[in-house]
């Protein structure tokens, strides 16, 4: 079987790379062409583990392709699949400019049968939509289906080859038959298969991620009220999710969530509950204690180490999450402009964001690893949980600091453990249990 991805972002590309493993025939269509052109010789534009040596191989193996024209797309594929983006509106709605741009283009372009399925995170009623629009340009028979994607950036891979279901709404048992076909090798893994009504597929995709985002903010605000009481949010964040009605995951306190998703889909859920009439109060507060958060980290900061005005900050993570260069709504890029608001001198270090931070964020000081970071300066963040920053060498680090002060945002150590090495050791959820047991 031949299919089309219409767009080469991080779901399109993704998508494309990992079908080509699974031996299917996949061109990847994107309206750049020098980015088709970098792709057509293994050259990925971001930063995702594996991404690049799948991509190579379905190169190599003749199964991944790539163009800029549209008509040789839809030509060669029975299943397109639309993955461009769907960009948050300042209203708060999914833009969905590109997928009505895509839509036309395929109504143009086709000529036989098709199942057109979204991949890019829809708000309900764009299966109707499609078929509307796509309708209105041809006469050719097709179906449309909603296949939404469940990626985390930093384990796409892993996460589409090996996923926890396979979503695909439709209302035709024969473009049901042929989705089932394409998703044949996870079978062999015995992976749940979702299959329902369109507007269900496309509620499931917010569903989940708004109530991800809602674990995070619960979690973080405990943290709150843990330091408070001098309580250790991790051990209630432990003893919480060994109920399996609750789970372990998404209960790791921190500045907040970022990232392509989570705050885009928590806002577009927000307005299409308003667009209906049903006020999504829930969401709202996920959302409310997320941007919290960030004052919550950067009080934290100023409390410690009084005014700004003229101090050095070492930061280590920009990215909004590890194995990512992702900026977008990333929590340690506000903490960063909010420190440099507050006129501070900022050192930063990230394995894979660094350069797109400082072109982001005109006053930083890129540095060439976290020691680098570290030099001259009044106190060390962790803001982002790389795993090269699990193990620093804290006795080299306290050689180059001016003062040992050091936030911890994503507990990554001890209490103890850096109190005992002569830091001033600053966490989240943690910190007034230390003092309360000091006293």
């Amino acid at each position: 079987m031949h299919i089309s991805i219409i767009g080469t972002g991080y779901v399109g590309l993704v998508t494309g790379a990992c079908f080509a493993e699974f031996g299917l025939n996949v061109t990847c269509m994107d309206v750049d062409e020098r980015r088709i052109a970098r792709l057509e010789k293994g050259d990925v534009p971001f930063y995702e583990p594996q991404l690049a040596e799948l991509v190579g191989k379905g190169i190599r193996d003749n199964r991944l392709h790539f163009t800029a024209s549209i008509d040789r797309a839809v030509d060669d594929a029975l299943v397109i699949f639309i993955a461009v983006g769907t960009p948050m509106r300042e209203d708060g709605c999914a833009d969905l400019s590109y997928v009505d741009d895509v839509a036309r283009a395929i109504g143009r372009a086709m000529k036989s049968y098709k199942v057109i399925a979204t991949k890019s995170t829809v708000p309900i009623g764009t299966g109707r939509r499609l078929r509307r629009m796509i309708a209105e340009a041809n006469p050719t028979p097709f179906d449309i289906v909603s296949n939404p994607e469940f990626l985390r950036e930093g384990s796409a891979i892993e996460d589409f080859l090996r996923p926890n279901r396979v979503v695909i709404g439709a209302d035709s048992d024969h473009a049901i038959a042929i989705m089932k076909d394409l998703y044949r090798p996870l079978y062999l893994i015995e992976t749940p298969f979702v299959i329902t009504d369109i507007p269900s597929a496309e509620m499931i995709k917010y569903a989940s991620n708004v109530f991800l985002a809602t674990k995070i903010s619960f979690i973080n605000e405990m943290a709150i009220l843990c330091e408070q009481v001098g309580a250790n949010v991790q051990t209630i964040a432990k003893g919480m999710g060994l109920d399996k009605r609750i789970g372990p995951k998404f209960l790791h306190a921190g500045p907040g969530f970022g990232g392509s998703c989570f705050p885009k889909d928590l806002r577009a859920l927000i307005r299409i509950g308003d667009d209906f009439g049903c006020r999504m109060e829930i969401a709202r507060a996920t959302e409310a204690v997320n941007h919290r958060q960030g004052v919550v980290m950067l009080d934290k900061v100023r409390s410690e180490l009084g005014p700004l005005e003229g101090k050095t900050i070492a930061m280590l993570g920009l990215s909004f999450k590890p194995n990512t260069g992702d900026l977008r709504d990333s929590p340690a890029m506000a903490i960063a402009a909010g420190l440099l608001e507050d006129g501070c001198r900022l050192r930063v270090y990230d394995p894979a964001a660094l350069q797109e931070a400082i072109k982001a964020v005109p006053g930083l000081t890129a540095c060439r690893d976290p020691y680098h970071a570290a030099e001259q300066a009044d106190a060390l963040i962790l803001a982002t949980e790389w795993n090269e920053f699990r193990s620093l060498d804290f006795g080299r680090i306290k050689t180059v600091l001016n003062r040992l002060v050091f936030f911890d945002f994503r507990n990554v150590y001890e209490p103890e453990q850096m109190q005992g090495l002569g830091f001033r050791y600053i966490s989240v959820g943690r910190a007034r249990q230390a003092e309360y047991r000091d006293q």
